[in-house]
């Protein structure tokens, strides 16, 4: 049976950290499961692992699309399956890292989305539409999965409409579960507001240090600053201080307010998800990898 470790939480907990500190210690890649992270060119604004980084500990999972390409979670399920089966024929577990809910659902719970095929047409309909516009449809069409995404977010604001009008159901109301034919760890790495504000503003200005601002205009210049994925967290901020709507002082700002609100709605998502084991981060990180190579052991000896 396959055996499945998850490291989970709000993004800047301190998830990628663990999940290679167990990479090393299991001699295992981390398969990442992050919903921005696919993307290739898009890395210092997703927090990719850096080229030093992916040098320690090998990281699968990570730019397998273009970001002008259609990548949603049934597809991140295919691949991930790929890679799971090829884990288990090697006798090794497999350890999924990261904060996309979705997506980790779709793997370790079992979650199968509904499968609906790009329609170019309606796509091109709802992108002519405003933003806001789409996410008050969605909230009347849909509001479970208005829920679960950022009002900014235009890329899963789009597929969830596209679901909706498609088959004229909700697309929460379609996903159901498969049988599950693995054994299943789940560790959560969760901080208390004020650890997590701080965390946030600390890496927001270690991004900005590290030359995401360059990032984003290359971005824009290479696809244009109408690429749907330069609407998602972060980049929609900078854009819009690249378009001379703030300055960069307030658009960092607005940056680590709407991250602050992204790890809320993360967190809101794992509470309600069952069987998952939080390790204590205030211990101090020697100690939470410590806790987490103890229940590893445990459940891999199981």
């Amino acid at each position: 049976m396959k055996k499945i470790i998850v490291v989970c939480g709000p993004t800047a907990a301190g998830k990628s950290h663990l999940g290679m500190h167990l990479a090393q210690r299991l001699g295992v890649p981390v398969l990442s499961a992050d919903s921005r992270q696919v993307y290739r060119e898009f890395d210092i604004g997703t927090a990719k692992p850096t080229r030093e980084e992916q040098a320690c500990v090998e990281h699968r999972l990570i730019d397998v699309a273009w970001p002008t390409e259609h990548f949603n979670v049934a597809r991140y399920r295919e691949l991930a399956d790929a890679e799971m089966d090829r884990l288990t024929r090697q006798g090794k577990p497999t350890l999924l890292v990261g904060g996309s809910g979705l997506y980790l659902r779709a793997v370790s719970g079992g979650l199968e989305p509904p499968a609906v095929p790009p329609d170019p047409a309606l796509r091109a309909r709802l992108a002519a539409e405003p933003l806001d516009a789409l996410y008050g449809q969605l909230q009347q069409r849909d509001p479970e999965s208005a829920g679960r995404v950022h009002p900014n977010d235009r890329v899963r604001i789009e597929r969830a409409l596209e679901v909706c009008l498609t088959t004229g159901q909700p697309s929460s109301a379609q996903r159901h579960l498969r049988a599950r034919d693995f054994s299943l760890l789940v560790l959560g790495v969760g901080s208390s507001r004020e650890a997590l504000v701080r965390r946030i503003e600390q890496r927001t200005h270690r991004m900005i240090d590290a030359g995401w601002l360059a990032e984003v205009e290359y971005l824009r210049t290479k696809y244009g600053p109408d690429l749907p994925l330069l609407g998602t967290l972060g980049y929609a901020e900078l854009g819009a201080y690249l378009d001379g709507q703030w300055d960069l002082a307030e658009a960092i700002r607005q940056v680590v307010v709407h991250t602050r609100q992204f790890a809320k709605r993360q967190m809101t998502w794992f509470r309600a998800e069952p069987d998952i084991h939080w390790l204590d981060e205030a211990a101090g990180w020697r100690a939470l990898e410590q806790q987490s190579a103890e229940r590893v052991e445990r459940f891999l000896a199981g």
